[in-house]
């Protein structure tokens, strides 16, 4: 008779992309494989953090934005996210825009969360640019800037560094990243269960609006209380592009999606069209969402119900 195996309960965590990122991993194999995995999936987040930061000078995307007019030979991981950035705001008319950066330095977002030094703003850029001055040459797989922009991925990087980690922990019976409130988690938890996930409440830090049970998802919230403007008084970062400013009407839109760079932008969207638009774009795309209005008030798709614990809605 086989000796039965034990499932243990592995934590790790560590500072990235402003946030502290949180690994959980359940498993029954050997120590170093478990380790070497996990370390392998914070060195994505490394990874995505050096090569779209628009906060880090020798970034790839900070690179790529210093050059109007030529085509640029990027890598593929770069190519391949600000391809998803264009099509998400083709998609939302220009609600999602990757192009924004210029705004969110105006409004005072210009600090390394890292060495505390402020980014280099250039106050003789254009507010008129929009993801259409973008030009991708999918046979070279180069991008051609067509107006002097500043590209912010923060609204897709975060997402796509989530699933980069996730490769790496996919063997395991169970796992959950994350990193800030934007999480993924696979299989089941320590007590062979579906994963609960907490809803942050606007109002109170370290309480849950509600909670969801699911696996095998992503769920990324996007709240007006995440980053508020350093220079706008009440103002926050989820900042619509065609406006230039940023909306009281909803206090956060949590999206669930097969991905989690999905999740991550379309909650920004959502919350930027407001609940009812925003909930009606999510139906569209065939994903699920939860608004949380300005009173506390919970809308959601038609499926989105069917995360919630029953006695919950």
């Amino acid at each position: 008779m086989k000796p039965q195996t034990t499932k243990k309960v592995w934590m790790h965590a560590a500072l990235h992309m402003d946030t502290i990122v949180q690994m959980k991993v359940i498993s029954s194999q050997a120590a170093d494989q478990i380790e070497l995995s996990i370390a392998r999936a914070f060195a994505a987040f490394r990874f995505v953090e050096d090569t779209c930061s628009r906060f880090i000078p020798q970034s790839e995307v900070r690179r790529l934005s210093s050059t109007v007019g030529l085509p640029v030979q990027v890598s593929p991981i770069l190519f391949e996210t600000i391809r998803f950035a264009w099509e998400i705001a083709h998609l939302t008319a220009g609600v999602f825009d990757p192009t924004i950066g210029h705004i969110l330095e105006k409004h005072g977002f210009v600090r390394n969360y890292l060495t505390g030094e402020e980014i280099a703003v250039n106050p003789t850029l254009s507010e008129s640019v929009s993801y259409q001055d973008i030009v991708l040459d999918e046979e070279q797989k180069t991008i051609l800037l067509n107006k002097p922009l500043v590209l912010d991925l923060g609204a897709v990087a975060k997402g796509l560094a989530i699933d980069l980690a996730k490769k790496e922990l996919n063997d395991f019976e169970g796992f959950m990243i994350d990193a800030g409130g934007d999480i993924y988690v696979g299989g089941l938890n320590e007590r062979d269960e579906l994963w609960n996930i907490g809803i942050r409440h606007p109002l109170q830090k370290d309480s849950v609006i509600c909670t969801l049970q699911l696996s095998d998802a992503a769920i990324c919230t996007s709240g007006r209380y995440e980053r508020l403007s350093p220079k706008i008084g009440h103002g926050h970062h989820l900042i619509d592009p065609r406006t230039g400013i940023s909306s009281d009407e909803i206090c956060s839109f949590t999206v669930v999606a097969p991905f989690a760079m999905m999740a991550d932008a379309f909650s920004t969207a959502a919350f930027i069209l407001g609940h009812e638009k925003g909930l009606a774009q999510l139906e569209s795309v065939g994903i699920d969402g939860l608004c949380v209005s300005s009173n506390l008030a919970l809308y959601m798709t038609n499926e989105m119900k069917g995360y919630l614990n029953d006695n919950q809605y």
